[in-house]
């Protein structure tokens, strides 16, 4: 989740504070000022002439940030200053000592993680920063009505108005080009000739009028007409007919915006057997393509493609307003003995709600417990940050709940599976039966940054489809894991933007089976769907709305189909829930959605989803879960065809992997030498204990790889490279200081290519200027396997344990 930090007690304790005499002269109590919100960033006279707030990012993955910078001849020391949000309860965060912004230099000041310091509190859809500087005076104030879809930043760095930018550039000048790109080229027997496209990296659409296409010489230029447009993520075909020149077998395109600056260019020395594509759209390196996709997604021989929602193109909303007041987060369906179209649960994250939703009759959905079930831990204290919600078929008197933290403690990561023993949720308080934390498993994970989905998946199914267990290496046996009942447990994490198999065992412990890499930046849900024999992966408007799905191929769970969000759906929802019913009618499954930010008044949203049966399983036939999910059908119970995730009938295209994938990665054993040191890249000096992003290629997205520190060949991660071509991993905080080489190599040991780095001590500080705070939105960590348990305050099942 990515709201602000509980503000229950906070007044109290800045009373307390005051009496103490801590806050003698608090900025979280000054007055905001009169300047106007709407005018943007304040630029500051006096000893700090030349600071500005640059860039802000308030709908980030994991942590939202700001950007100052400082567009005068000398530094500008802000230690002691102090940072807040628009809410004046909030504890403001002060800038340490050396917080030191060099002349044209950046200084980032970012939420606070558990291996790095920050502010303590989220930014807001519709929120303010305010900067004061040692005195306790308002220096520096941006505000905003609603996030924006990349970050908002000056256009020209520190003087010009905050908008939307093309891309974040954290830590580095603002990117206010032109957002339009060339992202294939057609340069022979085309149809009907030789033809370019372009699409819209930006947000809103461009009005192409005035854009001037030239090839390789200057003499062939077309002024593109008034009245052309991309829309955002779209595409827009120019044919040979149109600029009047043709291609050649050594060329190029080149394109220019109506003041005459080149936009974009892309150059060839032979012929496409196909045509020539960016890899992805708009933003990758170019290619050859698997084949033409003249106005629509590119498509590369081994690369799963983003294809169109195959369902509705709606998400239309289902609660009364009011309903929810924000941070509705994990929902799972299941069948009902009263209503055919089934039941939902869902959690609500900040406060730690439970909700038991049926339909009300009137076309919407509302809750029994209209003021939601209070969640606690086993002890009766603290507030889970329920993110994740799933029942199970062999435990149908419980809820399980994935969670983040405890809220009450919000600066401490918890990431934990906790049993609830409800079936109506018709309880005003619910404590947990048994708790199964993870943290062992996901050593300096963000506070914000843990379990964001779970769902369960039965032995049989696995078994049956030859699941391997990769902390054995075998095929899995269930045996093997006394005790954790009769499925497995997946959980989404939204910090690596992976998925884990684990095994549970009613003593408290637990076991790592499988780690699933995913094409996003980060994860919302995950689903299981019998249905379609596939598990769902869903990330919210970091990804603009996506959903994968994955299914089992040679023993391991693999990328089989990647969709974009439904075409009327609003892609900036932050839809962190979500649910597909079991229930099949008129060639259609409902598809639910919950919206974090509770956007227009609305929290719950439906949709559709292909299916090849008019009714399913569960249309009065008393309720009763089926094995699955706890939710849907079972799989192959003879009442629905069961399409294959790709196609809806046909054979899914198996997922491509670096050659020689194995289940578990292996340590590189060849030399590191000039010869393999390939294209890798990453800042000269990195710190202990913070995140290093890695430059890998574009070739490489969408593939998992294993990240090596040497000399010790100690494994940082097996992050799946980004559209990007970029990896981002932890760099543990007892690395020891010095000279390393960051190794990226295929799961296999192939090395991909390595790079020098100099590891400095981890001091507690604040990276500062230029390229040392760069870095993506979601840190990828270190991902190490253990089994070591937890106390579990009862078993999770009244039974004898079961193998």
């Amino acid at each position: 989740m990515r709201t602000p930090a509980l503000r229950v007690g906070a007044g109290i304790a800045t009373g307390l504070a005051l009496a103490a005499g801590v806050l003698t002269a608090s900025p979280a109590l000054a007055a905001v000022g009169d300047d106007d919100p709407t005018v943007g960033a304040r630029v500051t006279s006096g000893p700090a002439t030349g600071l500005a707030i640059n860039e802000v990012e308030s709908n980030g993955d994991d942590n939202d940030w700001v950007e100052l910078v400082n567009t005068s001849s000398a530094p500008i020391d802000l230690s002691g200053w102090r940072f807040l949000d628009s809410d004046s309860t909030h504890t403001a965060y002060t800038l340490p000592a050396g917080s030191t912004i060099a002349a044209g230099g950046y200084l980032v000041v970012d939420e606070e993680t558990t291996t790095r310091p920050g502010f303590g509190f989220g930014l807001g859809g519709s929120d303010a920063v305010r900067l004061y500087d040692t005195s306790g005076t308002l220096t520096l104030r941006y505000a905003w009505t609603s996030h924006a879809v990349v970050t908002y930043g000056s256009c020209p760095d520190g003087s010009g108005t905050l908008v939307d930018t093309t891309a974040s550039t954290k830590g580095a000048p603002n990117d206010c080009s032109s957002p339009v790109r060339i992202n294939e080229v057609e340069s022979q027997d085309g149809t009907p000739g030789d033809w370019v496209e372009l699409t819209n990296v930006g947000t809103t659409t461009v009005d192409l009028g005035g854009y001037v296409l030239r090839d390789s010489e200057d003499d062939h230029a077309w002024t593109i007409p008034a009245g052309t447009t991309v829309a955002a993520g779209g595409f827009t075909v120019l044919d040979e007919a149109q600029f009047g020149f043709g291609l050649g077998k050594a060329d190029s395109v080149r394109l220019f915006d109506p003041r005459g600056v080149r936009v974009d260019a892309y150059s060839w020395t032979a012929h496409a057997e196909t045509t020539y594509g960016r890899n992805p759209d708009g933003t990758g390196e170019f290619a050859e393509t698997a084949e033409p996709t003249k106005g629509a997604a590119n498509r590369f021989a081994g690369v799963v493609t983003a294809e169109a929602w195959p369902g509705g193109p709606d998400e239309t909303v289902l609660d009364a307003e009011g309903t929810f007041t924000g941070d509705l987060s994990g929902l799972d369906w299941t069948t009902s003995s009263t209503s055919r179209d089934g039941q939902l649960w869902a959690v609500q994250n900040g406060d730690g709600l439970l909700y038991h939703l049926v339909p009300d009759g009137k076309g919407g959905w509302a809750p029994t417990n209209a003021a939601g079930t209070d969640l606690r831990y086993a002890d009766g204290t603290g507030t889970p940050d329920a993110e994740g919600v799933t029942v199970t078929a062999d435990d149908p008197g419980a809820v399980y709940v994935s969670t983040e933290r405890d809220n009450d403690v919000s600066k401490v990561s918890r990431p934990a599976v906790l049993r609830f023993a409800t079936t109506a949720g018709a309880e005003s308080t619910l404590r947990a039966t048994d708790e199964w934390n993870l943290a062992a498993d996901f050593p300096g994970l963000g506070a914000n940054a843990g379990l964001e989905g779970v769902t369960w998946v039965p032995d049989a199914w696995l078994t049956e489809r030859g699941f391997v267990d990769q902390h054995t290496g075998a095929a899995y046996a269930p045996a093997s894991y006394p005790g954790h009942g009769d499925g497995l447990f997946f959980v989404g994490v939204e910090g690596t933007a992976s998925v884990y198999a684990y095994a549970l065992m009613d003593d408290g412990s637990f076991q790592r089976v499988a780690t699933i890499s995913t094409p996003f930046s980060l994860l919302a849900e995950v689903q299981f769907d019998p249905t379609l024999d596939a598990l769902w992966v869903v990330c919210d408007e970091a990804c603009s709305g996506r959903t994968a799905l994955f299914d089992v191929q040679d023993g391991a769970f693999a990328l089989a189909s990647l969709y974009e969000a439904p075409a009327n759906a609003d892609r900036t929802l932050a839809n962190e829930g979500f649910a597909i019913s079991g229930r099949c009618v008129d060639g259609a499954r409902a598809t639910f959605y919950a919206d974090d930010n509770d956007t227009n008044g609305a929290s719950l949203r439906t949709g559709t989803h292909p299916c090849d049966a008019t009714t399913e399983p569960g249309d009065g036939d008393g309720g009763t879960p089926a094995p699955g999910d706890g939710s849907t059908p079972a799989p192959g119970d003879g009442s629905t065809p069961t399409p294959t995730p790709a196609t809806g009938g046909s054979a899914p295209t198996p997922t491509p992997s670096l050659p020689g994938t194995p289940t578990a990665p292996v340590a590189p054993t060849e030399a590191l030498t000039d010869a393999n040191r390939g294209s890798v890249s990453a800042p000269d000096t990195v710190r202990a204990g913070s995140s290093v992003t890695i430059t890998v290629g574009t070739r490489y997205a969408g593939q998992p790889v294993a990240v090596w520190l040497f000399s010790d060949a100690r494994l940082l991660g097996t992050p799946t490279v980004a559209a990007d071509g970029t990896v981002t991993v932890l760099v543990p905080a007892d690395v020891s200081a010095g000279a390393h080489r960051l190794v990226v190599a295929a799961l296999d040991g192939t090395v991909l290519g390595w790079t020098e780095v100099t590891v400095d001590p981890a001091t507690g500080e604040l990276a500062f200027t230029g390229a040392d705070l760069a870095g993506g939105i979601a840190a990828a960590l270190l991902l190490v396997t253990a089994g070591a348990g937890v106390l579990v305050v009862r078993r999770r099942r009244a039974g004898a344990a079961r193998a």
